[in-house]
């Protein structure tokens, strides 16, 4: 077996993180599913490697971040339209409805753009903490397919069915992202009082009829999209400032937001059997994954984790957003596969409904990319040390093979002479070539290090940009 002799194949379960954890990063500790059936899809899951994200609602209209320029904790960074007052701007805000017509709309370009780039798995954004649903629920009229919205009365205007069918047909696992803080609903922020800051402003305890209405209200918004929009795989809840209070947090601030995930796990599975639940940075049973946001661990981590990460600055349609350069999304890819986990790379559609065209030529250089060295990003895991300098180390799960990434510092991979890094048990190899080039390399060892010797003409192949990947066949 390729276990007992590459690299010392320390997997999955020798890495622990200790991260510092807050709403946006990941939890320190992971529960096993009992459902043996979300076991399976999560393990069907974690081969996927990457996977498509959209933050997308009428917010795009004005180029703002999605949600939050409604919220008093960002009030005091808001410019722009009627910043001055808040009570007129969220008005002018929840008015985008009656002018949102992303006529351009076409979930198939995208399905076609995300599956050449290697991409198999996306979630989308249903509802966002502003409340405004992308999809058409009956528990409210704050919603596209509503008549004041203009973009109802064309075709396609349940946004959420038609990307969701559209992905489907490529193979894609479909996700559905769903806020559970909702600002828009009156009985999460209670028109009675003013809101102070993201949570419900109002103490459930004291309330419990009101709060039993949001949670109601939840259950239902979530139930519609596990039973009239086809087979969902993942159930990706944000907004983990909505959960239980802890029994020792006696804080009077802080209000026990729970939402009975259980009673809504066992609904979702019921329609969605081996739905996979990530409550977000809500550790326990219903965080089957774990999403660390803009960031890349620097070791594996011991249970099953996604990276999400924008391709530009922004997480919603910006129109001067500045684009991550092609080298480092392949590179992030790299590294995250390297570590056991998935990229879930966001791409906002705009106000028209379609994609900036840089994002459209950020998917084809990826997917120039994955024609070439895909073979080591699917069906791999990681392999001890993970990385050594720039070079970055995954293995086949079914072959007896190595794959080390050697990261170039500019677009057009320009190899030195000798490529150096280190392998055990040197003699049970068989074969090293370089990916794209169908030579067989000349290689040598000393002192722990495989040194590979790269012919001139290799050194500067116009066919590689961003990573040479030599093979190592055992």
């Amino acid at each position: 077996m390729i276990q007992k002799f590459i690299l010392g194949l320390c997997l999955l379960s020798c890495g622990q993180a200790a991260l510092a954890q807050n709403e946006h990063e990941m939890s320190t500790t992971y529960q096993v599913p009992k459902d043996s059936l979300v076991r399976q899809k999560l393990a069907q899951w974690r081969d996927q490697k990457f996977g498509l994200f959209m933050h997308w609602g009428t917010y795009s209209q004005w180029g703002v971040a999605e949600s939050w320029t409604i919220c008093p904790d960002d009030w005091v960074t808001r410019t722009g339209p009627y910043s001055d007052d808040y009570f007129t701007y969220k008005k002018a805000y929840e008015n985008l409805q009656t002018t949102f017509n992303p006529v351009n709309f076409n979930p198939e370009k995208w399905a076609k753009a995300a599956k050449a780039a290697g991409m198999n798995y996306m979630v989308f954004t249903t509802k966002h903490h502003d409340g405004f649903s992308m999809f058409d629920t009956k528990q409210t009229d704050y919603k596209i397919t509503d008549a004041k919205t203009p973009f109802s009365k064309n075709p396609r205007s349940n946004v959420t069915k038609e990307i969701f069918d559209a992905f489907r047909k490529d193979n894609f696992m479909i996700g559905a992202y769903f806020s559970k803080p909702d600002w828009h609903n009156q009985n999460y922020w209670w028109p009675y009082l003013p809101p102070k800051d993201h949570n419900v402003n109002y103490d459930p305890q004291h309330y419990p009829e009101r709060w039993q209405k949001f949670k109601d209200f939840t259950y239902n918004q979530i139930e519609e999209l596990m039973t009239g929009y086809g087979k969902v795989d993942i159930l990706w809840l944000d907004g983990g400032w909505v959960r239980p209070l802890p029994t020792n947090d006696n804080n009077p601030q802080h209000y026990n937001q729970d939402l009975d995930m259980a009673r809504i796990a066992k609904m979702g599975r019921s329609h969605q059997p081996g739905l996979i639940m990530v409550d977000r940075t809500v550790a326990g049973e219903f965080e089957n994954y774990t999403t660390p946001e803009q960031e890349v661990p620097d070791k594996p981590l011991s249970y099953p984790w996604e990276t999400c990460m924008t391709i530009g600055k922004y997480w919603s349609y910006v129109p001067d957003d500045e684009f991550k350069p092609s080298r480092q999304l392949v590179q992030t890819l790299i590294k995250i596969v390297s570590r056991g986990g998935n990229l879930l790379l966001n791409i906002a559609p705009g106000p028209d409904g379609d994609w900036n065209p840089v994002a459209y030529q950020r998917l084809q250089d990826i997917s120039d990319w994955i024609k070439i060295n895909g073979r080591g990003i699917y069906g791999s895991e990681p392999v001890a040390p993970y990385s050594a300098g720039n070079v970055y180390f995954t293995k086949s799960k079914t072959t007896k093979t190595l794959y080390a990434f050697w990261l170039s510092e500019k677009d057009m991979v320009n190899l030195p002479a000798n490529v150096s890094f280190p392998v055990d048990n040197i003699k049970q190899i068989k074969k090293v070539s370089l990916m794209g080039s169908i030579k067989k390399l000349k290689w040598d060892y000393k002192n722990g290090l495989l040194s590979i010797k790269i012919p001139d003409d290799l050194q500067k192949s116009a066919a590689l940009k961003y990573s040479g990947t030599f093979e190592l066949e055992y």
